[in-house]
């Protein structure tokens, strides 16, 4: 299938949390696109993996037939497979086609995106898109706050039977300032939100709030001191994957893992 690439970009959009959302406008999420309209795939996932077979048209689809014009869509990293603006054009076109208010947020394959260039992006796609990083974009009564998020995922170390007997020292502290980083990224959103009057709040992540060997992490603490109502996030695609963190019911409030294939390009209701 194909898409119209339009030649214009709306410009502008600077200041995302202006634009009020009403309760009754339903929420919907989904990440992992992989998009690569622009660029050359670089994942062999995509070439080999059923799963990822025509999954743009999938998607599309899925999304005509489930969300409304009015409806609030967020799309949780790893959009496009392009290393830069120019090879992104046409992912983000696409993005633009779909149905929904779309919110982006950052993941470990967006190399387009430099956190502390956001408003940048806001300016030459908003208001079709809306790129959210330390801020958080209203939902009614609700704000959503969103990072890349990070979480360790090796090497590790296994005994014969499969068993994690240890790791590398180094790439773990490295791995802990990554963690540090978006903790401060995130609680910096949450209190500018708080500092309007939110009080509800739903985070989204696109690494997991845990890895493999963890139970509790900064996010899942996070998640309780903001007292959050839901933790939504992406990055754990491929089946052996799926089932890295938490999902589910933990500690009061809801996780759900939104990667694309997990969901069979079916974008999760959230609200």
């Amino acid at each position: 299938m194909e898409y119209t690439i339009s030649k214009a970009f709306h410009k502008g959009r600077s200041f995302i949390v202006s634009d009020r959302i009403r309760e009754d406008m339903s929420l919907f999420a989904i990440g992992d696109l992989h998009l690569h309209y622009g660029s050359e795939l670089k994942a062999r996932m995509q070439l080999s993996d059923p799963a990822w077979a025509d999954h743009e048209e999938k998607f599309m689809d899925n999304c005509k037939r489930l969300i409304e014009d009015q409806d609030v869509l967020v799309l949780v990293g790893d959009h496009s497979w392009g290393k830069n603006l120019q090879e992104c054009e046409k992912d983000f076109e696409y993005i633009r086609l779909l149905p929904g208010k779309k919110i982006l947020t950052r993941g470990n394959h967006d190399m387009f995106w430099d956190a502390k260039k956001t408003a940048r992006l806001n300016e030459l796609y908003g208001p079709d898109l809306t790129f959210l990083q330390d801020d958080y974009f209203p939902y009614g009564d609700i704000a959503l706050v969103a990072s890349k998020g990070y979480s360790f995922e090796g090497p590790f170390y296994l005994d014969r039977k499969g068993k994690v007997i240890g790791y590398d020292e180094k790439d773990k502290e490295h791995a802990d300032k990554l963690v540090k980083r978006e903790e401060e990224r995130l609680i910096a959103s949450f209190e500018k939100a708080r500092g309007d009057g939110y009080k509800k709040f739903i985070m989204f992540l696109h690494y997991p709030p845990t890895n493999v060997l963890e139970k509790d992490s900064a996010f899942t603490r996070l998640a309780s001191r903001y007292d959050v109502l839901q933790v939504i996030y992406a990055h754990c695609h491929g089946k052996k994957r799926f089932f890295d963190s938490i999902q589910g019911k933990y500690r009061g409030r809801e996780y759900s893992l939104v990667s694309g294939d997990y969901l069979n390009w079916v974008p999760k209701k959230i609200m």
